[in-house]
């Protein structure tokens, strides 16, 4: 897989995949004019519907309707490194769900391969190149 990053102007950074153009930019208050989602936004948001996928996909297996369920994330932040410290999913059933499945949607949102990247990190390299001068 290969992500290209281009740099329209002000704050803003796209990433282009596949066929996507995936806008971001930085809040007001860190120099961006809040046109689209910040990077670190999507990177929460992934986590989000990584685990959203999981349970839907749990539930489209057994027939089980997807109306009034819903996944809510809340992020937890350390006030010393301004890192997230904890984050929370909450998978809101409705009352005619499955007893018997409560556990099951549970380890289906934890198969989440975002979320078992962050259990399990990999390597970073980043280095420069030099490209074709420009005319």
């Amino acid at each position: 897989m290969e992500i290209t990053v281009g740099f329209p102007g002000g704050a803003r950074v796209n990433a282009n995949l596949r066929s996507f153009t995936i806008e971001t930019d930085q809040p007001v208050k860190y120099g961006g004019e809040d046109t689209a989602p910040a990077p670190f936004e999507l990177f929460l948001t992934s986590l989000a519907t990584c685990a959203g996928y999981y349970v839907q996909s749990f539930c489209q297996k057994r027939n089980i309707p997807m109306d009034g369920i819903q996944l809510i994330q809340k992020m937890e932040w350390d006030k010393k490194t301004k890192m997230v410290s904890k984050i929370s999913m909450e998978i809101q059933l409705p009352q005619d769900f499955p007893e018997q499945y409560n556990s099951a949607v549970i380890r289906a949102a934890e198969s989440c391969s975002i979320k078992k990247h962050l259990e399990n990190p990999p390597s970073f390299e980043i280095f420069t190149s030099k490209g074709a001068a420009a005319t």
